[in-house]
């Protein structure tokens, strides 16, 4: 008797069933027991009905793998080793001596507070520190810098610098300060702590490169070596082949490798929806192995033998790129497809999802909460499960038909629509040879209608992922890729160009540099072209529109809608075009949807956003109008990659399904102050900047050149100045009327807000220092919430100042472990001393004060 089977797809529903369950067990935890309890029961129905009702065995078999996959979860968690204790040695004050040996070598570059600096991961052979040592294994992510008077001792001595390229393999002895990776701590920001931890990455540390010590003899595994000696060894030739900036983006492409380039660049690949093409990634192992295995078909090879060979070469790939998860799951995942293909043919695409889907959590069951893995497996869905059926039915036949051309009897063997497709071409084919000839008829005809159906076959691909990515994308990056799909329809040919020359130049320049010009030359054009659409798709103000956290609603009905284009992508095209319907629906759902924007309504809200070593507060009003007064940033003058406001300021208000801000504020032009602030305006779109002084500095007038570009009004205020917004009153305390903003004591700059709502108030002091403190004594500056000022320096906060302000709660934001040794424990003691309930953020994380009119609460937010 027949078995129902599921239908076309067993496998990929299996995977999705196994998928629930993990799900399940993450979400809903139940004793392990529980979950063995439900998988035997379903799976004693699977044995009962698998001869009395076959119809029944398959769902109950689907059933039966739920719990499955919701106690694997759980016995794959239990049976983690439990790591060492590193509180010993994750201080970040005293110097920790670590041998260890390099695990990833580094790439060395310039350092934002001068000298160089290179990141360097390594595997610990011991660690001491005093008293404590550890001989266990632990990674660490070092960054080795040295100063300028470093290199200037260097060039002096005829060295090129003090700090070399540490390789795979070397041991060192390194004097080095580490810390624990931490995460901030506000909803929606980057799980830092176990993106490492994926890594195998357990510390953080810095060393300076005069305090390192290479010690002899080799450590690792020899494939590693030769691994890490091939990979530098391309990286070079790349480098040779492309100087400069194009050397940079195609080491990226090709193998990634991490030399830099400009942060605008990768920021316009992110908003036109082609990050993919920038880092190794699925499409990029796609292209080379369809490149590869036509080139073995043209060879000719046998379709066995050339699918072998393929799949050999995918792994050598990916063996030489990053072998980071994501490319070995896209190589995974190629593998299987390949051989179903070879096996199955038209029933590969799903079902070779659903094997790659079941061995990858099997072997790692909490990949599948990785935003790679979703968006991964998502793309291949949207491909297989519903372009291709759609395809399959109005471009493939047309496709086909134009093969053996000059063959009528050929036409006996297609369907009706492309049996008259095939005589219509051949009736426009002999009308334009009157004009061109029949050669030159035939080939403009042929090659065009190929090139059109090619072209169109893309861009429907491409809107189907874009569609299916809708939901992901706002959820993890908070961005509706509005110019992804011609953005994706220019640079994937250009890629699937640019790949396959780029490889063969460097294959061919380990032969000679000069046969590798050819390929290098039409790479070089290739990436030129692609790099020019990205910027000018990119520079478009509506390639950048940002998204809040999607609501639950949202969420529910952009999975429905998925879903049922998969079923409903196998029906009559009628139908196959309402499932395309219902994604764009969903989809325009997510973008002009409003989120629910969480505010307590008659409340004044404050909170302090962890923003590590800086200041970042946002207001909401009791009428709903909402504020955001400085945005942290990168202290010290640094010019450090990472922008506090995109990366940890941003996501939190989003989080709260913050679209647009009423008002954007600065206290003062200080880097870890307004270092963000670009970012925030250009993600929240503001009517207003308020501000105090003028202020000559570049990062000052980087900033007004920030807000005119996108419209915002300009407010300074000074002390004096009394207003309303959004049902409260403010006043401001300093700047003092007629001051002139200076480079020198910008922190006595401040501006100085007074909020009052009812009988409650709260008093922002940005850093303001002792002297303006005392102005500020004799201004009725009473508060029940005090912001504390400059991080809690020494410089601020004095017993005086405390008894004028007479604050019930307090909060200080500073950044954990941080070089300042804020806040000091003597100002600490003062709120102490006066009972005052204080926060702090690098502790806390983000704390919010809820200022009712009579009373004020305090409440950690939730992460």
């Amino acid at each position: 008797m027949p078995v129902y089977c599921g239908g076309r797809e067993p496998l990929f529903i299996a995977g999705l069933a196994f998928s629930a369950g993990i799900v399940a067990g993450n979400f809903a935890w139940r004793a392990p027991h529980i979950w063995l309890i439900a998988f035997l029961l379903a799976a004693a129905g699977v044995c009962i009905f698998y001869r009395r009702a076959p119809s029944l065995a398959f769902p109950l078999a689907l059933l039966a793998l739920v719990p499955l996959g919701a106690l694997y979860l759980q016995l794959s968690d239990a049976a983690q080793t439990t790591p060492p204790n590193l509180e010993a040695f994750a201080t970040g004050e005293g110097t920790v001596e670590v041998t260890a040996h390099v695990m990833r070598e580094g790439i060395v570059r310039d350092s934002p507070f001068g000298g160089k600096q290179e990141s360097v991961d390594v595997e610990t052979e011991e660690l001491l520190s005093g008293d404590h040592r550890l001989t266990a294994p632990v990674g660490i992510r070092l960054t080795i810098f040295s100063k300028r008077s470093d290199e200037d001792a260097a060039q002096r001595s005829g060295a090129d610098s003090p700090l070399p390229v540490y390789t795979y393999g070397e041991r060192l002895r390194i004097a080095a300060k580490l810390r624990a990776p931490r995460n901030y701590g506000n909803p929606g920001a980057l799980d830092l702590v176990g993106y490492l931890a994926s890594q195998g990455i357990r510390l953080t540390g810095s060393a300076r490169a005069t305090e390192i010590e290479v010690l002899p003899g080799f450590a690792g595994s020899r494939i590693g070596w030769w691994r890490s000696y091939a990979r530098r060894s391309a990286l070079n030739h790349i480098q040779r082949l492309w100087p400069g900036e194009p050397g940079a983006l195609m080491q990226a492409m090709l193998i990634g490798g991490r030399a830099f380039f400009a942060r605008e660049l990768k920021t316009n690949f992110q908003r036109t929806g082609t990050y993919h093409i920038l880092v190794v990634s699925g499409i990029n192992v796609g292209i080379l192995a369809f490149a590869f295995f036509w080139a073995l078909r043209w060879l000719p090879m046998g379709e066995t033998a050339a699918t072998v060979l393929t799949i050999l070469f995918s792994w050598g790939y990916a063996f030489l790129a990053d072998l980071g998860p994501p490319i070995v799951r896209a190589t995974i995942t190629l593998s299987i497809y390949l051989l179903t293909r070879l096996l199955f043919r038209d029933r590969a695409g799903l079902n070779a999802l659903g094997i790659a889907a079941l061995g990858i959590l099997v072997a790692a069951p909490r990949t599948l909460f990785e935003a790679s893995f979703q968006l991964t497996f998502l793309s291949v869905i949207a491909v297989a499960g519903i372009a291709v059926p759609i395809l399959r039915r109005t471009l493939y036949p047309m496709q086909r038909a134009l093969r053996n051309l000059d063959s009528p009897a050929y036409d006996f063997s297609q369907p009706t629509a492309a049996a008259q497709f095939r005589s219509d071409v051949r009736l426009v084919r002999e009308n334009l040879a009157v004009l061109c000839g029949f050669r030159a008829a035939n080939f403009i005809l042929r090659r065009g209608l190929a090139f059109l159906l090619a072209a169109l076959e893309l861009v429907v691909i491409s809107f189907i992922i874009e569609l299916s990515l809708a939901l992901p994308m706002a959820w993890y990056f908070h961005r509706t890729t509005t110019m992804s799909l011609p953005a994706n329809v220019l640079v994937i040919p250009l890629a699937s160009v640019l790949m396959p020359a780029a490889v063969l130049a460097v294959a061919l320049s380990y032969v000679s540099f000069g046969l590798a010009h050819l390929p290098a030359l039409v790479a070089g054009y290739s990436l030129a072209l692609l790099t020019g659409t990205i910027r000018l798709i990119g520079h478009l103000r509506i390639s950048d529109v940002r998204l809040p956290l999607p609501g639950l609603g949202t969420c529910v009905a952009a999975a429905l809608a998925l879903g049922l284009a998969i079923v409903l992508a196998r029906r009559r095209p009628p139908l196959a075009w309402l499932g395309i319907a219902g994604l764009l629906a969903a989809a325009l759902g997510i973008v002009f949807v409003p989120a629910k924007i969480q505010w307590r309504p008659g409340v004044l809200e404050i909170t302090a956003i962890d923003v590590g070593q800086g200041d970042s507060l946002l207001i909401v009003t009791p009428e709903g109008k909402t504020i955001l007064l400085d945005s942290g940033g990168v202290g010290g003058g640094s010019h450090s990659d990472f922008d506090v406001g995109e990366e940890v300021v941003s996501p939190y208000l989003w989080s709260r399904g913050i679209r647009r801000l009423d008002t954007v504020a600065i206290s003062h032009p200080h880097s870890d102050h307004i270092g963000g602030m670009r970012a925030v305006i250009a993600n929240f779109r503001p009517k207003e900047l308020w501000y105090g002084l003028d202020s000559p500095t570049p990062e000052f007038a980087e900033l007004a050149d920030a807000a005119r570009s996108f419209g915002v009004a300009f407010r300074p205020h000074s002390a004096g100045d009394e207003f309303d917004f959004g049902g409260t009153h403010f006043r401001v305390l300093n700047p003092q009327p007629g001051a002139v903003a200076g480079n020198r004591l910008q922190d006595d700059e401040s501006m100085v807000l007074h909020l009052q709502y009812g009988n409650t108030s709260a008093l922002l002091v940005g850093d303001s220092h002792k002297r303006i403190e005392e102005l500020m004594e004799g201004e009725n500056p009473q508060a029940n919430l005090l912001k504390i000022g400059h991080h809690g320096s020494l410089t601020s906060s004095t017993p005086e100042f405390l008894a004028a302000v007479a604050p019930s709660f307090a909060v200080v934001s500073a950044g954990h472990y941080n070089a300042f040794g804020h806040p000091r424990p003597e100002v600490m003691r003062r709120f102490a001393d006066r009972h005052v309930q204080t926060y702090r953020t690098d502790l806390a994380g983000a704390v919010s004060f809820y200022l009712d009119g009579a009373r004020v609460s305090a409440q950690p937010v939730p992460r």
